[in-house]
């Protein structure tokens, strides 16, 4: 740029008009001051409008490109103007991973699922099968077996569990040791070392002093995982962990560290808990209350229990409940953590009740109404229609309590009208109380729910059953399916179910479901297109059965026998 030539400029920021030539003169251009890299990138977002760079603007030329030439000679500037620095040296190597390696047919099978992307298929009109959702059960399955993961697929497999959190359990599992080696050198995949024993951001549960000081200085979620590293291996050392800084965390971080001794909870926490029933922030107040009420032995249950049993008892003829509702909540109550306001359109005793109830050791209950058992229980009446709230406060408690005879009891026969059961109200109910029950049972009730009632109201309660499914349980999907398509039904109606059977369902069903994949005719009566797409649904459903059964076929190492399980 010649800096000596007749340049016309605009009033630079922080000169005065004085400075400026006067009328008739010859303007001879002055030195521009030399921007700095920050003031033109400011003047870049804000605009020259609000902000004018101090660059020189050549004739011809108007003051945004004169910003973006300016910017272009400061780039070079500040590359030449770049010292080069020590070389940096060499990284330790990665721990060895003993493991066997993965068969070549597992390696072809785990870079396939890991290039496929949500929403790069034609959507479910197709009869494609969706590959991100068999790669939880690939990974599932290679950890079975112990594989170690293909040196050339980490980073894929890193990517994959950091935008899904559902893959991070397994997928690290399967990474081994260079995953931790690899989020070292990489920020994006750092989660690996917040939720991997062994990283440094998570020292060994034994490693005292490493374990105070990541307390003491490390991230909210390196805290929470360490705590619950801590916990598994010595509750007591990460109950003293999480006392010694207790008075000092935010309201927010005492609930996420409470709520973290969900897992492991035990008699030896009661202690801790009691003190937190006493926080100056409700909510932890409230699920301090929920744990101990969770600890049938501890002193809050037998609170509950002490305000909860005159307000159940039996009536006069001994044939039925009556139900006396707290008049008051006072404030001892609401230290245990009962909720004093109730939500808009629950009255209010009824919402105190509720609460007591919940709260209350089930174990009080048989003693307390005639020593009857659970299922004689549940079945008595209940008078002036207390009878839902009464028997809902007992599902959340079975469901807090982990007890599988009430939640037997409460769910009733799955043929029942509607399969409410006695005190089951709702589907979301139901299901919480089967997954209080053993696997294989919780299987046969819901086989049972759908022979009786069909699929309609199946999706939640297929949720909670155990993958693969069982036999029957299987069987009950695949005929209520073709039951629903041979009455014409809307099959996007059943769209959910159709998706949990491809994961769910055991790949020996299919020979079962090959006839279905046929265009049939139209019923009369039937939904528009409901053939077609019943076709389709099952075609993706057949096919991802044998893709599943070949993903299991393909772990087996060769020579050896396979494992025909899913």
């Amino acid at each position: 740029m010649n800096a000596t030539g007749p340049i016309t400029t605009g009033p630079h920021p922080g000169t005065t008009a004085s400075a400026q030539p006067s009328p008739g003169t010859t303007a001879i251009a002055q030195p521009c001051p030399v921007a700095t890299w920050e003031e033109l990138v400011t003047s870049a977002l804000l605009g020259t409008d609000r902000r004018r760079p101090p660059v020189a603007v050549p004739p011809g030329k108007d003051l945004s490109a004169a910003l973006l030439d300016a910017a272009a000679v400061e780039t070079v500037r500040r590359r030449a103007g770049l010292r080069p620095a020590d070389a940096a040296g060499l990284p330790e190597r990665a721990a060895p991973d003993e493991r066997p390696p993965l068969p070549a047919a597992a390696r072809r099978r785990l870079a396939l699922l890991l290039a496929d992307r949500p929403g790069s298929g034609s959507g479910r009109r197709s009869t494609a099968p969706d590959l991100t959702e068999l790669l939880p059960q690939w990974l599932a399955a290679a950890n079975d077996h112990g594989y170690a993961a293909p040196a050339e697929l980490l980073p894929a497999l890193l990517d994959a569990a950091r935008g899904r959190t559902d893959l991070r359990p397994q997928a690290l599992r399967f990474a081994g040791p260079r995953a931790l080696w690899l989020a070292h050198l990489n920020p994006d995949w750092k989660f690996a070392l917040r939720t991997s024993p062994g990283g440094n951001a998570l020292p060994r549960a034994r490693d005292i002093e490493g374990v105070q000081r990541l307390w003491e200085e490390g991230l909210f979620a390196e805290r929470v995982a360490l705590l619950a590293a801590v916990r598994a291996d010595a509750p007591e050392a990460a109950r003293e962990l999480l006392a010694g800084t207790w008075s000092t965390e935010r309201a927010e971080d005492r609930l996420m560290f409470l709520d973290s001794l969900r897992a492991g909870l035990s008699d030896g926490d009661e202690s801790f808990l009691e003190r937190a029933l006493s926080d100056r922030s409700r909510n932890v107040r409230a699920t301090a209350a929920e744990l101990l009420s969770a600890l049938p032995n501890s002193a809050l249950a037998a609170r509950m229990a002490d305000r909860a049993s005159p307000c159940v008892a039996m009536d006069e003829t001994r044939s039925g409940i009556t139900v006396e509702a707290p008049h008051a909540c006072d404030a001892a109550m609401e230290r245990d953590g009962v909720v004093s306001q109730a939500p808009s359109g629950r009255g209010q005793r009824a919402w105190w009740l509720g609460q007591l109830v919940e709260a209350t050791p089930l174990a009080t209950w048989p003693s307390r109404l005639g020593g009857r058992s659970p299922e004689e229980i549940t079945a008595l009446p209940v008078r002036d229609d207390w009878r839902p709230e009464l028997h809902a406060a007992w599902c959340r408690a079975a469901v807090r309590q982990r007890d599988a005879v009430w939640a037997r009891a409460l769910l009733g026969v799955p043929s029942a009208p509607e399969a409410g059961g006695p005190g089951a109200v709702s589907l979301a109910e139901r299901a919480k109380l089967l997954a209080v029950l053993p696997a294989a049972e919780r299987a046969e009730w819901v086989a049972g729910f759908i022979d009786a009632h069909g699929l309609s109201e199946a999706f939640q309660l297929l949720g909670v059953c155990n993958l693969p499914w069982s036999g029957t349980l299987g069987r009950a999907v695949v005929d209520a399916l073709n039951i629903a398509r041979d009455a014409g039904s809307y099959p996007w109606s059943f769209s959910g179910v159709m998706g949990l059977a491809e994961r769910c369902l055991d790949p020996a069903e299919t020979s079962r479901l090959e006839s279905l994949t046929a265009i049939s005719d139209e019923p009369e009566d039937g939904a528009p297109g409901a053939v077609g797409y019943w076709a389709e649904a099952f075609q993706r459903l057949v096919g991802t059965l044998r893709l599943r059964a070949a993903m299991i076929a393909e772990m087996t190492p060769p020579g050896a026998a396979a494992d025909t399980r899913p």
